[in-house]
């Protein structure tokens, strides 16, 4: 008995994506279905290639293909189109060569924002997608030295400024045109007109995540952002103790005000390892970013233990998911990166799957 496309495709209708409630052929995921003789081929194009649930699809299509009368050979390639989140607020212009922009945020400074911004990064090029980072911590452009960076911005010949690249993401801070020891003593207009610049006069190329690392606290790179960008989100940093989290608090409320929906919360630093005895200790309490996400109702991404060699790869310009990736942090972070391209692929189907409490 011959095999039919449309057979195929009903089969497929069995797959659900987790996250959506709908179907794959529904959806629009199944492409390019060929049948010849007992082999059946097709592509499943899914909206991120860090979907957390990609093996799991193509086990699931696999096997119920596998069980059509007459199919004796299945193969399914797997491919992602990062779909454009369409963000609230009228005024805001796209930024060419740019998908989605995501803040990575903190109510305080200390918690390891930056570091936190650089592995979600790492981790999402390192898993397919075209991410780029921009430093929009103007008094403490730190990133460069995160993604062992040490170079002049150069111009193309549109006059556009040519990001850095490493690790398959590009970069643009301030600190690439400032020495070391000189600090950054700006008023808010200049501060808003260097954002601007690094969104507007960036030749950014085909870019899924554009990531902002955020300055701590709610003043005016936040406003500035809101106000000249589609965000898709931001992703809130907190370490577990009261203060931190009572600083977060407010952040979120921030984000919610400017019409930025919470994608996530994370908690960094969430307890300590020892490397001799293995006992686990909570150096700054349990649970504080947890228990404010359920609160606030922002999607939970996960939690980071407080981990040495973290510290080392960001002063060597290393990131942990790359020079230790086996490591808890590692481990949590890619996780926490792959939830937050879920929870991005979510809002570009419908908005009201990212929680945006009025205020």
């Amino acid at each position: 008995m011959a095999t039919t496309e449309a057979a195929v495709l009903d089969a497929l209708r069995g797959v659900q994506d987790p996250d959506l409630h709908k179907d794959i052929v529904k959806l629009g995921f199944v492409k390019n279905v060929k049948i010849d003789g007992g082999r059946v081929a097709f592509t499943i194009e899914l909206t991120t290639p860090a979907c957390p649930v990609k093996d799991l699809m193509r086990d699931q299509a696999r096997a119920l293909v596998a069980g059509l009368p007459g199919v004796s050979t299945v193969e399914i390639e797997m491919t992602a189109a990062v779909r454009a989140v369409l963000s609230p607020g009228a005024g805001r212009q796209p930024v060419d060569g740019v998908k989605n922009i995501i803040a990575v945020g903190a109510g305080k400074g200390g918690v390891g924002k930056t570091t936190v911004a650089v592995n979600l990064a790492v981790a999402l090029a390192a898993r397919g997608s075209r991410v780029a980072i921009v430093d929009g911590d103007m008094y403490g452009p730190n990133v460069p030295i995160m993604m062992g960076l040490k170079q002049r911005l150069e111009s193309s010949a549109r006059n556009k400024i040519i990001p850095a690249e490493r690790y398959g993401v590009q970069v643009v801070s301030l600190g690439f045109m400032t020495e070391d020891d000189s600090p950054v003593i700006w008023r808010g207009p200049m501060l808003h007109g260097a954002i601007q610049q690094f969104f507007r006069d960036a030749e950014w190329k085909d870019v899924d995540y554009l990531i902002v690392d955020m300055p701590p606290g709610t003043g005016d790179i936040a406003l500035s952002l809101s106000q000249s960008v589609p965000v898709a989100g931001a992703v809130l940093v907190t370490t577990p103790q009261t203060v931190s989290v009572a600083d977060t608090r407010r952040a979120v409320q921030m984000y919610r005000k400017l019409n930025i929906p919470a994608i996530g919360l994370i908690e960094n630093m969430s307890y300590f390892v020892c490397p001799g005895c293995g006992k686990e200790s909570d150096l700054f309490g349990k649970g504080g970013g947890e228990a404010l996400a359920h609160e606030m109702s922002v999607p939970f991404l996960g939690s980071i233990p407080l981990y040495e060699p973290v510290r080392r790869g960001g002063d060597a310009g290393t990131p942990v998911v790359l020079s230790d990736p086996a490591s808890p942090p590692a481990l949590a972070l890619a996780a926490v990166a792959e939830r937050v391209a879920q929870q991005v692929s979510i809002a570009s189907f419908s908005r009201r799957a990212i929680p945006l409490t009025a205020v």
